[in-house]
């Protein structure tokens, strides 16, 4: 499947330490948008720059991505942690 087909829910960790959860079908070009393009960041990331990538899952349809982002939005801190990390 071409890549741009894919869907890409991504977490970034904040200046402030803080987490923003969104989705992409291309991350880098979205990464670089949160940390560089004011007109095109995400309001909450606009002033906690510079975000770094931290976590992501790939998916087949942007429905899929975006229930899934849903899903971890409604994550407390602590389990967006363990996501990070690796252990859920």
């Amino acid at each position: 499947m071409n890549s741009m087909n894919q869907w890409h829910v991504y977490i970034l960790r904040c200046a402030d330490e803080s987490l923003y959860t969104g989705l992409s079908n291309d991350v880098a070009r979205r990464l670089d948008e949160h940390n560089n393009n004011d007109r095109l960041a995400a309001k909450y990331t606009r002033v906690r720059r510079p975000v770094q990538l931290v976590y992501q899952e790939t998916y087949d349809s942007r429905s899929d991505a975006a229930v899934r982002e849903a899903e971890i939005k409604k994550l407390n801190r602590q389990s967006k942690e363990k996501l990070v990390l690796g252990k859920i």
